[in-house]
């Protein structure tokens, strides 16, 4: 008698990713079938695509939204990077609705979107460099000062810039820091510690009636840089009051006025600005220098809060130097992320 052969074909076969294939294929024909022929899809979705246009123009006109009730403009311009997340929302209900009319506006806000911040997802880092900061808000309720400041030094940076001090804590950081910087100088509640000396060190008023700000002199082997450090104060968001930051926006217009009497042509600015660079009210001081996440490095570079970062409002900017690259450093028990930036003082090479 003879005997049949018989090959029964398994999903690990060459057929499977073959059937697969058409399964994804026939479920893209079902929607587009679902499109086709349908007089309504222009007419569907109208509520939609009007939230959609309207995500478009806030992130093209943020800067026309006023201040004058709850300083409504700084808190939208402060969080504006988020309002990306609302596309993929957006796009879902415009597919589930089947509007035409939604889904072309979807399209159009997400070209905005891109527009405004997709430099940003670039990685513009780049290699060399003269020298190394980093800053970091340190919080006055820091439950190990002594660990941060390893953790800090151990980034490699050359200067170093911390923020929120306490008297307490102050000579903790020094003893943990005295190894790696030979040189240091705290005024108030800040500080900053160099490999390179530092001179004509002094505190900056910024209209507190405490010294939150400073800034000093130092001497690298490519020249003299101006540094600063910088700790503006905190903003608020109440229900009675919006975003409060009165105090704040005087603090930085007077930070703006100190930087823009300094002498020395190349400066530094190290800090904690409870701000974001598309925050308007911090005109007076980023109009004046670059940030070094926004020139060279990859990604939005959040850093607070540290559990879930969902803004950068801890700075490093610079004038008349040019940044190489720019990037977070690990959580240490801070609120705040530390941010560091390598950068090329000699910027005529």
């Amino acid at each position: 008698m003879a005997q049949q052969a018989y090959v029964t074909e398994t999903d690990g076969g060459g057929s499977g990713p073959e059937r697969r294939g058409d399964r994804v294929r026939r479920l893209l024909k079902r929607l587009v079938a679902g499109w086709r022929g349908d007089p309504r899809i222009w007419r569907r979705g109208i509520v939609l695509a009007a939230i959609a246009l309207i995500l478009a123009l806030v992130m093209l006109l943020h800067a026309q939204i006023p201040n004058v009730i709850g300083n409504l403009g700084s808190l939208t311009e402060t969080f504006l990077p988020w309002l990306g997340v609302l596309v993929p929302v957006l796009l879902v209900l415009a597919l589930v609705r089947r509007s035409a009319t939604a889904l072309i506006a979807v399209v159009l806000t997400a070209a905005v979107w891109l527009n405004v911040f997709g430099g940003l997802l670039s990685d513009k880092t780049g290699t060399g460099g003269d020298l190394t900061v980093a800053t970091h808000n340190v919080n006055a309720d820091n439950p190990d000062p002594a660990g941060t400041a390893r953790d800090v030094a151990a980034s490699g940076a050359d200067v170093v810039a911390l923020e929120e001090l306490t008297a307490s804590a102050v000579p903790v950081y020094e003893k943990a820091l005295a190894s790696t910087y030979k040189y240091h100088s705290v005024e108030g509640t800040v500080g900053l510690w160099s490999k390179d000396p530092l001179t004509g060190v002094k505190a900056v008023d910024i209209k507190l009636g405490w010294t939150r700000a400073m800034r000093a002199t130092v001497t690298t082997p490519e020249g003299r840089i101006a540094v600063y450090v910088a700790h503006l104060p905190s903003v608020r968001v109440k229900l009675e009051a919006g975003f409060t930051a009165r105090q704040r926006d005087k603090s930085a217009d007077a930070l703006g006025e100190a930087i823009a009497d300094e002498r020395l042509p190349r400066k530094i600015l190290l800090g904690d600005l409870n701000g974001t660079m598309n925050d308007r009210s911090l005109n007076a001081v980023t109009a004046q220098m670059r940030s070094t996440q926004g020139a060279a490095g990859s990604g939005f570079g959040f850093s607070w809060p540290s559990a879930f970062p969902m803004a950068r409002i801890d700075q490093i900017m610079v004038q008349d130097i040019e940044p190489v690259s720019s990037w977070t450093l690990p959580r240490t028990p801070s609120d705040h992320l530390p941010v560091a930036a390598r950068v090329n003082l000699d910027t005529g090479s």
